[in-house]
């Protein structure tokens, strides 16, 4: 990933309260930014609801799980969790796993199993 765990500030300026920085997770990318892009620039209570009632199969294992530990990081830090915003939102391909599969007249074709890293940084308004 592009160093994101070592951050101190968003892209914004704004200071890094909470992190959380979920790795090799076993969903798409593109699967994830769809939910992630819900969140964005959100307060963490209304995220939580939104991820909550998003029909993919990707916000409730993945996504909700990141951003309760990023929650959870950030109370540690400040003691009020109400005034949270999501600052940074990110999605990266990790490293796919290669399997073979049989195809028609004898060959094989390759399966390309992908795999995502979800960072989020929470911030303080």
């Amino acid at each position: 990933m592009m160093g994101c765990q070592k951050k101190e500030s968003t892209n914004k300026g704004e200071p890094i309260i909470g992190r959380s920085l979920s790795r090799n997770v076993r969903c798409s990318p593109r699967k994830v930014r769809m939910v992630v892009n819900l969140i964005r620039d959100k307060r963490a209570g209304d995220a939580l609801n939104i991820l909550k009632f998003t029909q993919r199969p990707s916000a409730v294992p993945f996504v909700e799980r990141a951003l309760k530990a990023a929650i959870a990081s950030a109370r540690d830090v400040s003691g009020e969790p109400e005034k949270l915003v999501i600052g940074e939102a990110i999605v990266d391909d990790a490293p796919m796993m290669k399997r073979m599969r049989p195809a028609s007249m004898g060959r094989a074709v390759r399966v390309r199993k992908r795999n995502s890293h979800i960072f989020l940084a929470l911030t303080q308004k």
